[in-house]
């Protein structure tokens, strides 16, 4: 049933008149209420605060309209109906006359919800700002902080930072000042000064803040702290560099035939990838000695070998020394749980300290090393198992003639370039192992490499043919000189005689001998020719003699 938009019947007409006007004039909702708050009457704006009040609801409405009928002052907010539909309505009940009271709305819904949307809008800008960056800042004209993040940056408490100039915290050169920009910038890197000294490395996004005039006022921007992803950036390409450095080592050791070869290769790319100035690859040699296997650079320091070696003995298998004006750093080389060598790395002292890195690489190296180094030494010890006798440890005919000789005969040109070659053959030997066995016929030929070394220099040559047949080159040496050395080894080889196997037919040595003068341009095969005429010249005679050789050329030998 509608209800009456005006009654008030104990009111005079003209109060009646004058009660309209109030109500219908009223730009929001309005209700006329008696004393026991039942309605009386509601403008054209009013139902939806006529039927609330019907129901009772909400009951901030119904208490402050139920205490200003007690005579207290009632104003308030309420808000009616749900959903989209909900009204939000500011109040206030007036007494009329005692008689009646007059309940005022005003409706807000459009104020509330444009308040609510703004808070909303910049607690969602605060969020994102927040979440985007790691603090947002302002600067005034002055370039100096006039706003930054509530909680602050690098360390600092935001009021710390107030009335700061920025490029205090700028802890490395940049082109232009990021915190005074002159036109919009983005993510561009920087390095600050945080609170407790480190460096930080920021991305600053911002932008020029200018007058109507165009002047610039200030700037606006946020920072990302993006320190901990460039260290992992960091870390990751120095794996990576390590691991270029140890797969190029790995192929050295892989792919090279030749050890010597491999060890060169591995200390070129240690030298480059340790920044060093010279490298040596070190090997344990025979009585735990030090011996260079490898070597690249200038500048070596030449400390001890035994300070090297007892250093990397540690623990720690690790060394660092200075020495003129040079920084070393030596690591050990292991191979199955046992010290095979070691690397060696220096550079000058003005280069400054080894870092971490390049110790970890110094070290992954020498790791590599070990196994190459066994290689090296697997590999010499065959070639010397290849090129020596094995009973006298002399050279052997392959090595003298295919490869020793040849190289000495190439360098004749050299100054003093001539030489001699000897051959040297043991007399009556077959009696000795006939009489006595193989093992006094052993004894004697120990003997005859004994007697052959002790009447050469270090830089001749000594080999074992075979059998009882033995040579000797003598490097640079006077042809006089030559005389004089193969007739004392024939005098000396009187003591042979002891172990004769036939006092009639005792030891002795027959002893040709070709002297060689690279004048002559004489290739080897002639020198080993007249050589062996001469020594065959002697067993002719009867043995134990010495033959010279003509020169080449020469009609018929002496």
């Amino acid at each position: 049933m509608p209800r009456p938009r005006f009654s008030f019947p104990f009111a005079s007409a003209h109060r009646v008149s004058g009660l309209r006007r109030l109500i219908d004039r009223h730009v929001g909702p309005a209700v006329l209420l008696d004393r026991d708050g039942r309605i009386l009457a509601v403008n054209p704006r009013g139902d939806l605060l006529g039927d609330a009040l019907a129901a009772g609801e909400p009951a901030v409405l119904t208490e402050s309209v139920r205490a200003a009928l007690g005579g207290a002052e009632a104003s308030g907010r309420a808000v009616i109906g749900q959903g989209e539909h909900a009204k939000t309505l500011d109040f206030e009940v007036l007494p009329f006359d005692g008689r009646a009271f007059v309940l005022l709305a005003w409706d807000v819904t459009l104020e509330r919800n444009m308040r609510a949307a703004l808070i909303d809008s910049r607690q969602r800008f605060k969020d994102l700002v927040e979440v985007s960056a790691d603090f947002a800042w302002e600067v005034g004209a002055d370039g100096r902080f006039v706003y930054v993040t509530p909680r602050g940056a690098l360390g600092y408490a935001a009021a710390d930072l107030i009335g700061r100039r920025p490029d205090t915290l700028i802890a490395a050169p940049v082109e232009a000042d990021p915190f005074r920009p002159r036109r919009r910038i983005e993510e561009e890197e920087i390095r600050l000064r945080a609170a407790d000294g480190a460096v930080a490395c920021l991305l600053v996004t911002a932008l020029p803040l200018t007058g109507a005039d165009g002047t610039w006022r200030g700037a606006r921007g946020v920072c990302r702290d993006v320190t901990a992803d460039r260290e992992k950036d960091a870390a990751l390409a120095r794996v990576r560099h390590r691991e270029r450095i140890l797969d190029g080592v790995d192929a050295a050791i892989r792919d090279e035939i030749d050890p010597q070869a491999m060890l060169n290769v591995a200390a070129a790319k240690a030298m480059r990838a340790l920044d060093a100035r010279g490298v040596r690859i070190y090997r344990i040699g025979a009585g735990q000695s030090l011996e260079v296997a490898a070597e690249d650079g200038t500048g070596a320091v030449e400390p001890a070998f035994e300070v090297i070696l007892g250093g990397i003995s540690g623990a720690r298998g690790v060394m660092e020394i200075s020495s003129g004006g040079l920084r070393l750093l030596a690591v050990a080389a292991p191979y199955r749980q046992r010290l095979n060598g070691a690397l060696c790395v220096w550079r000058p002292l003005t280069a400054g300290d080894w870092t971490d890195d390049e110790r970890l690489i110094a070290g992954d190296v020498a790791g590599r090393l070990g196994v190459a180094l066994a290689q090296y030494a697997n590999h010499q010890r065959i070639l010397r198992l290849s090129r020596t006798d094995p009973l006298t440890g002399l050279l052997n005919r392959r090595a003298f003639f295919e490869q020793e000789l040849p190289r000495r005969l190439a360098r004749s040109w050299l100054p003093r370039g001539t030489g001699a070659l000897v051959l040297v053959d043991l007399d009556n030997f077959k009696l000795v192992n006939d009489v006595h066995g193989h093992q006094r016929g052993d004894e004697v030929l120990l003997l005859m490499r004994d007697l052959l070394e002790a009447h050469s220099r270090p830089a001749d040559l000594v080999a074992r043919l075979g059998g009882d047949e033995f040579v000797l080159w003598f490097d640079r040496i006077a042809p006089e000189v030559v005389i004089e050395r193969v007739e004392a080894l024939l005098a000396d080889s009187v003591g042979l005689r002891d172990h004769s196997g036939d006092v009639t037919q005792p030891l002795s040595l027959s002893i040709g001998v070709a002297v060689f003068d690279p004048a002559d341009h004489e290739d080897q095969d002639s020198l080993v020719a007249r050589a062996d005429a001469a020594m065959y010249a002697v067993k002719r005679r009867g043995k134990s003699g010495v033959e010279i050789s003509t020169p080449p050329g020469t009609a018929t030998d002496r």
